[in-house]
């Protein structure tokens, strides 16, 4: 059987997923700092005809994937893949197309393939972005910032009678300073996304766009966001990585 193996080597964790032509066969994530373990498992799926990656992680998570395959012995060609001006549909307005980070594109890609029209595509990790998508499949711009627990993590280490807030939860009026920590994080972000969508709609003329969500802090910010059209989508960036290496593979799966 003929399948392809996406990966997406992120900034905390490493998500991956075997998928055929048509459909994923098996999905998996592992934390940075145990990709070591990634070779046990990968010993388990099929060797892979094409192995297609995403890595925002620097270059010793790239050198330490490289050498898991080198162990496994894969013959399968690996495909690095970076950031176009244009790619399946999506046109891309970076001032300089190749910096915008791969992942963002993915989602970018993923989001147009799923709606085909305008969206403000939110990613919530480690960072959190925001990126806007006009109806013509256009990536008008978007911003990045610190995620809920990179805001904690700073309000912790940069304040001496602060601690991480284990036990807080958001509140409209916290009364208490952990109420208060992941009150202020979740208010952030949430306006964020907020002021990004009035931006889409407004001033970039597109009326009624769709809010797609993903990542593992999605659920932290996604019942607060005042937005009536909003949609929780799993593994954004790992699917637009499956369509990109769907169209660039498109040889292999005759």
């Amino acid at each position: 059987m003929t399948c392809l193996l996406i990966i997406d080597s992120g900034n905390t964790a490493i998500k991956w997923g075997v998928s055929d032509k048509s459909n994923w066969i098996e999905k998996g994530v592992v934390t940075q700092i145990h990709r070591d373990s990634l070779e046990v498992i990968w010993k388990k799926i099929p060797e892979p005809s094409q192995i297609t990656i995403a890595n925002v992680a620097g270059s010793l998570a790239e050198q330490s994937l490289i050498l898991i395959f080198k162990q496994l012995y894969w013959t399968a060609n690996v495909n690095w893949v970076f950031s176009k001006s244009y790619q399946c549909g999506v046109k891309n307005f970076y001032d300089t197309p190749s910096q915008l980070g791969i992942d963002r594109w993915a989602a970018l890609i993923a989001a147009w393939r799923m709606k085909r029209q305008g969206c403000l595509v939110v990613c919530v990790g480690t960072t959190m972005t925001v990126d806007m998508l006009s109806n013509q499949g256009e990536f008008m711009g978007g911003i990045i910032m610190p995620g809920f627990d990179l805001m904690q993590s700073a309000l912790v280490n940069q304040t001496a009678l602060l601690n991480y807030p284990s036990k807080g939860r958001f509140q409209e009026l916290p009364r208490n300073t952990q109420d208060a920590m992941i009150s202020g994080a979740v208010r952030a972000l949430i306006g964020a996304v907020e002021q990004m969508y009035r931006e889409l709609t407004k001033n970039l003329n597109c009326p009624n766009p769709i809010c797609i969500i993903s990542g593992k802090g999605a659920q932290v910010v996604l019942p607060y966001i005042g937005i009536d059209c909003k949609e929780w989508v799993d593994d954004l960036v790992l699917e637009g990585l499956r369509i990109i290496s769907l169209e660039d593979s498109s040889a292999l799966l005759t």
